[in-house]
This record gives C-alpha cells, sequence and structure tokens, in this order.
C-alpha cells in the first residue's frame, strides 16, 4: 500500500533504513513525524509505526492515511512532543519497541510556509513555535532583556557577535515578521547581497531552537527511547547542526561505554554498555545533496540497543 505522497522527501532516508532494519510485525517509533517520509517507508515496510509530532498540521495530514484504519491499526498518531513517548507507548499498551527513529530540527514543510515564521526568505509573523502555541519568537524578541537575547545568539546559533545583533534587536523594537527581525540582525552584521550565507541564519535558529527548547527535547527524548528500545532495538538519530550532533555523539558515547569506575574504587563493578555497533556519522552522498541542497549538513548517527537495562539518568 502505497499511501498518501509526501511533499517532501526525507534526507537519509536509504541509510535510516538500512540502520532500523524493519521488518513485518516490528513496532518502530518515528518520533519526528512531519511529512510522514520515515514512516511511510517504515509502513511499506510491514512495520506498525507511532508517530509523534507537536505540530498540529502534520497531525491532521496524518489522520488522513489508510493505515490508521486498519484493524488494529498500523499507524498511531501521537499529537505531542517524542520527549514524552515513554508516557504516550504505556497508556498505549506497548513497553517496548524495535526501532526509533529521529529527524532533530525544523521540517520543510515548516520552513516552506511563511505564516509559521520559520525562515526570511517570505515576510512572515514571527512566530517560530513548533505546536502553534505558547510564547513565540515575537514574545522573546520584544521582551527579553538584551543579556538574555545575546546569551541565546550566542550558546543556540553560536553567533560571536552576539551582544551586537542584541543590541540592534532591542533597539529596533517592536518587531512583528520575520523581515523585521532579519533587517535588525543584518544592519548588525552588515549584508552584502548574494553573500553564500544570509548573516540572520544563526540568530533564526538560535531563537527557534530557544523558543522550543529543542535541545532539552533531544537529550530527553535519546533518554526515552534508551528505556523503550528492547534487546537488538535499533535507534536512527539525524541531526542537522553540529549542536544537536555533539549531544546525539556524546549521548552514545557514553551509552555505549563500559565503566568501571575510578582507579581509587576498585570495588565499584563496571556498567555494562546499554548501545552498541555505534555508527560514524553518516552523511548524504552529492547526488542526494544535488536533489536536496538542505539536506547538505545531514548527519545520521545510529546503535544498537543491548540486554543491558536503561541508565538511572536516562
Amino acid at each position: 500500500m502505497s499511501g498518501p505522497a509526501t511533499p517532501h522527501v526525507p534526507v537519509l532516508l536509504d541509510e535510516v533504513l538500512a540502520a532500523l532494519a524493519p521488518r513485518p510485525g516490528d513496532v518502530v517509533v518515528d518520533a519526528t513525524f512531519g511529512a510522514g517520509g520515515y514512516t511511510r517507508a517504515l509502513l511499506d515496510a510491514g512495520a506498525t509505526v507511532h508517530a509523534f509530532d507537536r505540530d498540529p498540521d502534520a497531525i491532521a495530514a496524518g489522520r488522513t492515511w489508510p493505515e490508521m484504519s486498519e484493524q488494529p491499526p498500523r499507524l498511531v498518531l501521537h499529537p505531542r512532543r517524542f520527549s514524552e513517548m515513554v508516557e504516550a507507548l504505556g497508556k498505549a499498551g506497548v513497553a517496548q519497541v524495535d526501532g526509533v527513529a529521529m529527524d532533530i530540527g525544523v521540517s520543510s514543510m515548516q520552513l516552506d510556509q511563511a505564516e509559521r515564521g520559520f525562515a526570511f526568505s517570505a515576510d512572515g509573523p514571527l512566530d517560530m513555535t513548533m505546536s502553534r502555541s505558547g510564547p513565540n519568537a515575537a514574545d522573546f524578541v520584544n521582551n527579553a532583556d538584551e543579556a538574555e537575547i545575546a546569551d541565546v545568539l550566542y550558546r543556540y546559533g553560536e553567533e560571536r557577535q552576539s551582544r551586537r545583533v542584541a543590541r540592534a534587536i532591542v533597539a529596533a523594537r517592536p518587531l512583528a515578521t520575520t523581515g523585521d527581525l532579519a533587517r535588525a540582525v543584518r544592519k548588525a552584521l552588515g549584508y552584502r547581497a548574494g553573500a553564500p550565507k544570509d548573516p540572520a541564519t544563526r540568530s533564526f535558529q538560535a531563537i527557534r531552537i530557544h523558543v522550543n527548547a529543542e535541545l532539552d527535547e533531544l537529550m530527553t527524548g535519546l533518554a526515552a527511547a534508551e528505556r523503550l528500545l528492547r534487546e537488538g532495538g535499533r535507534l536512527a538519530v539525524v541531526s542537522f547542526h553540529s549542536l544537536e550532533d555533539r549531544i546525539v555523539k556524546r549521548f552514545l558515547r557514553e551509552a555505549s561505554a563500559v565503566t568501571a569506575g575510578s582507579r581509587h574504587l576498585p570495588q565499584v563493578q563496571a556498567a555494562p554498555a546499554v548501545f552498541a555497533k555505534v555508527s560514524r556519522a553518516v552523511r548524504p552522498g552529492e547526488a542526494e545533496v544535488a536533489r536536496n541542497p538542505r539536506a547538505r549538513s545531514a548527519v545520521l548517527r545510529h546503535a544498537v540497543r543491548t540486554a543491558a537495562p536503561a541508565r538511572e539518568a536516562a
């Protein structure tokens, strides 16, 4: 069953499928449903998919899929954060799963809709909320003090001129649209038409990550996946910038390390690794980048769950 066509081809689809190796009857979590590209491929492989998304538009589109009407349904949608997957699956009677896929960050659908306020390619309201609810980007840039804005720009956008940009944002208040914000940032940093990268890109990334608490969500979601995956279950995470990839890399490094404590504490028993077969970074090939330039910065990391119990921290 081919199902509805998705408007965007998911990044590293073949590589994610190879990492998850779905089989008929498997139960897999698509932590970031979006346009449903990974879910579509998993369903076609015969798996049952529990898909999470806090974006009501994504959930509404998914509810038209025929697999939701099968008995039992092979597609179960959860309109909530993927960090809540343990609780959500528990309510659905699912204690363990065979795979978890994560595609971190903003989706192409969200970027392409000016009214969502994620991008400055077209002017739109300064929103950036994935859930379409709660405090948004306009609330932050218009109400936060200059020091807080600078801290967010530096921490989440790695903006070296964060203080200068924050000062310009405060001076330009009130800001109502993505164009307003982009102009304020460009004025602070200088903007040359035709430059390879718009100087507003880092600030938009930082504010979006802050508004949606994306890095906290990622860390909590990784720990939830550790708790849910059965022995032999597979985790595949695609990230799009260095902040996300560092978190995933560190999580897998710590989760796959067999630790025996300090040499000063020989009585401490070694903690068994909870993940094995941890991959190196997998990046898209030239052909995929040519088809989809947004894939250029994507990095896939994957691993296999061992029989060890989940760590207390997870």
